[in-house]
């Protein structure tokens, strides 16, 4: 039975109010690890490799350790956190009119056991105009964004249809996150 909080082994603070959402007690300790994707590593494969290496970073023996990791992608392509002005409104036009996938992956880790969950959902965008692509670049939200947009934000204009888990979008699938913990509970 686990009575202590529980690891989050992220500094994102969209992970840490879905888990508040849900009434987990938490620390975070964030995870440091490389996040180049392996050559020819397919998206879902990236973000549950992601999600177990994060997990398995943050060491607190006896504490349940939950690591999360959250990709866009449009046809076979991560789209990553923009790097700069230019490459967010060339994001933002590739999905403009398009349906793009969001893999998020959560792993938890305890004791000697690693367990992983994959959430898929499909993000239908409307089209974006380049002025309302420069407005909301300069709102300064899109910036550390995967896909260069935040559901949970302004970016929600521009979905006109979400098929799956909207907190998966956001970065963490509540479903399967609490499935998960349920799971290391009664191990």
């Amino acid at each position: 039975m686990i009575t202590e909080p529980v690891i989050l082994a992220s500094a994102s603070p969209r992970r840490a109010e879905l888990l508040r959402q849900i009434d987990v007690t938490f620390e975070v300790r964030p995870s440091d690890i490389d996040e180049t994707p392996l050559p020819g590593e397919p998206p879902a494969d990236y973000v549950q490799r992601m999600a177990l290496e994060k997990a398995r970073a943050v060491d607190v023996p006896g504490r349940v350790v939950i690591g999360a990791d959250t990709s866009v992608v449009l046809g076979d392509q991560i789209m990553g956190k923009p790097e700069n002005r230019e490459a967010g409104l060339e994001m933002l036009a590739r999905l403009s009119g398009r349906t793009h996938r969001v893999f998020s992956a959560v792993a938890a880790s305890h004791q000697d056991s690693t367990r992983v969950a994959l959430s898929l959902s499909r993000v239908r965008f409307r089209v974006i105009s380049p002025a309302e692509a420069v407005a909301y670049w300069e709102s300064g939200e899109p910036c550390d964004k995967a896909g260069g947009y935040a559901i949970q934000g302004r970016g929600a204009v521009f979905v006109a249809r979400l098929c799956g888990s909207y907190s998966g979008v956001m970065g963490l699938p509540l479903c399967e996150t609490a499935r998960l913990l349920e799971e290391v509970r009664h191990e």
